[in-house]
């Protein structure tokens, strides 16, 4: 295959080589129990009081009934006061209860709400002027991520709820933006759809540009010289703080440099644009299911070295096929690519030019994916997102029923047309039939 004139599309035809290898009452009080004693005392003295007339006859009978009725109301006090008191201690256990059944739910409930929702809330610093930048495709939840990260806003949940309420998600523009923190939500949500309002001097990175191509366009955009950018852009400076980067060929940052448009301020320095890159890299990589490629035994880095092949290789509708041609030949050891790629975009990007068939089959060229099996040392350029998802999400019809060969030319109209083909007699009639 041949690489595009432009950088990020094909530019003629793609060619495959032949076959190779509880509680107690109350005790009364001391005045009680003596109030008690001298009753008893008392009762028995006026009964065997002498008889010595009717009257005092009549009126021991009558001393004998006061007394049997004080007894009897001076037990009705008793009983009185001590269910009185045993109210009392009711209340106080009620009371008691009450708050054990505050306190546990304090502990249980209250409080494990307030941890949960901590992750979601923070503190900010009303007045505050924050960057944020919006990626390409964000959705709302990365948008709430970005905002909370720059410490713009307080709460994620408040905000993604006052963007379902102004029904705003699919018009939020990505973008860098000024935001001066603590006005209300609906304003920001405006802001955002309204579209970037930062300052500063835009640089834009299309997809398929190469390392060597964005150290270039920052030269001529922001003044940094590329050899100074090139010599910061290797993975050993950030792979501390960019797992990612774990295994990048050659210590370079080929492929990971995420293309799009960022704006910069005066006095931007190689270091600083190489971390923006990196973390919008971070950003979009973190929206891709690699579980397809991961459970093939890619790692990051192989991913986004096949994804820089396809980037080169493909039209954006036909990246997914693209991509099942490419897995078929990368896991295929025997007939008929034994491991070969045999993709002319590997050797362009070593000698820098449409290769010839000579250089394509140089056995010295390390990237000659001709007479070298498996992927390339390094990406070949930076790929976009949808060339790193088709990598993940391969066409499943061109992958299981063993496509191994394309073909693309341009038509009448300019246009780019592919031919996919399963055996390399069909791959050779569809040339045939393009150039006919």
């Amino acid at each position: 295959m041949t690489t595009p004139a432009n950088p990020q599309r094909p530019r003629r035809a793609a060619h495959f080589s032949t076959p190779a290898q509880g509680q107690q009452s109350p005790r009364p009080s001391s005045d009680e129990a003596a109030r008690r004693a001298a009753g008893a005392q008392a009762a028995p003295r006026a009964a065997v009081r002498p008889a010595s007339s009717g009257s005092a006859l009549t009126t021991n009978r009558m001393s004998a009934a006061a007394t049997r009725a004080t007894r009897r109301a001076g037990s009705h006090n008793v009983r009185r006061e001590q269910t009185k008191r045993r109210g009392g201690a009711g209340l106080v256990v009620g009371g008691i209860l009450a708050v054990v059944i505050v306190a546990l739910a304090v502990v249980f409930v209250v409080i494990p709400s307030l941890n949960q929702g901590s992750s979601d809330t923070q503190q900010i610093e009303t007045g505050q002027v924050v960057t944020v930048t919006v990626a390409d495709g964000a959705g709302a939840k990365d948008v709430a991520q970005a905002l909370f990260d720059a410490k713009a806003i307080a709460n994620k949940s408040e905000f993604l709820t006052q963007v379902s309420r102004m029904n705003a998600e699919s018009s939020i523009q990505s973008g860098t933006y000024s935001i001066t923190v603590g006005g209300d939500l609906s304003s920001l949500i405006e802001l955002l759809t309204t579209g970037p309002n930062a300052g500063g001097i835009s640089l834009t990175i299309p997809e398929g540009y190469t390392l060597a191509r964005i150290a270039q366009a920052v030269q001529e955009t922001l003044g940094i010289s590329s050899d100074e950018f090139l010599a910061q852009a290797k993975a050993s400076n950030y792979v501390a703080d960019y797992p990612f980067l774990e295994g990048a060929g050659n210590d370079s940052l080929e492929g990971f440099l995420f293309p799009k448009t960022y704006s910069f301020n005066e006095g931007a320095t190689a270091d600083g644009v190489i971390k923006t890159m990196l973390t919008q890299f971070q950003t979009e990589l973190a929206s891709v299911d690699l579980s397809y490629a991961e459970g093939r035994g890619l790692s990051v880095a192989q991913i986004v070295n096949l994804a820089s092949i396809v980037e080169k290789e493909s039209t954006p509708s036909t990246q997914a096929a693209v991509a099942a041609v490419f897995w078929n030949r990368l896991e295929n050891m025997g007939d008929p690519n034994y491991g070969l790629l045999q993709s002319d975009a590997t050797t362009a990007y070593s000698v820098g030019h449409d290769p010839t068939a000579a250089e394509v089959h140089d056995e010295s060229d390390p990237y000659s994916t001709y007479v070298n099996k498996g992927l390339p040392p390094t990406p070949i350029c930076c790929p976009g997102i949808d060339a790193i998802k088709a990598v993940c999400a391969p066409d499943s019809e061109y992958l299981d029923n063993g496509y191994y060969y394309f073909y693309f030319y341009n038509d009448a109209d300019g246009n780019v047309q592919y031919v996919f083909s399963q055996t390399y007699e069909e791959h050779q009639r569809a040339i045939a039939d393009a150039q006919g």
